[in-house]
């Protein structure tokens, strides 16, 4: 895999080797070791699908301590902007963000470490949209910021009034009205601490 690394430290785009022929394709969407190499020490524990159509966005999501998660996502069918915006407090790199579009015909992956709100939003007809989180939901660490914060300057390519949300996603604060659970110089992976990380 070719494992490209963002503007942005613990945001990673990567892009599997895809083996074509008369038959259709073929492609390790995973491997554990090549990824702890590669990109970073993680032990992925849940899978996560979602459906929707175009226009929906589902956004700027966080689980906060001890609850945080990284998450690997791509895309099985059809296209989407995917967005993480870094809300470590101290980073050199704070309330930037890194804007990646998935799609099933280029197969790629994006990996947003600890430390991060993500969302996405549809860009085709349909979209089938899968992640890899390395830590449990749990709905009382849910933590959000709004996907139309002006401050953070995403461009979601498609109109605004194209946009559909769930009744949560239209309350959420924008980032300077919250206190980020994120420390930038702080160990946002404990349980990995005796491992070196690569990023």
């Amino acid at each position: 895999m070719n494992v490209i690394k963002t503007d942005i430290e613990g945001l990673f785009i990567i892009e599997p080797k895809v083996f074509g022929d008369h038959r259709g394709y073929f492609f390790e969407s995973f491997s554990e070791r090549d990824f702890n190499s590669q990109v970073c020490q993680v032990r992925f524990v849940q899978d996560n699908e979602s459906k929707s159509r175009y226009g929906v966005l589902r956004g700027l999501h966080f689980q906060k301590p001890p609850y945080a998660q990284s998450k690997l996502v791509r895309v099985v069918k059809g296209a989407v902007l995917d967005v993480a915006v870094d809300i470590r407090m101290g980073s050199p790199t704070f309330g930037r963000h890194v804007a990646v579009e998935l799609t099933e015909d280029n197969h790629r992956q994006f990996f947003i470490s600890r430390g991060f709100a993500h969302g996405f939003v549809v860009l085709s007809d349909e979209v089938i949209f899968q992640y890899k989180c390395d830590n449990f939901y749990e709905p009382e660490s849910e933590g959000a910021i709004a996907w139309n914060d002006p401050a953070l300057g995403i461009d979601w390519k498609i109109p605004a009034e194209d946009i559909i949300l769930s009744e949560k996603d239209k309350k959420h604060p924008v980032l300077a009205e919250i206190v980020s659970p994120f420390l930038y110089d702080s160990d946002l992976y404990p349980e990995l601490r005796s491992n070196s990380r690569t990023f």
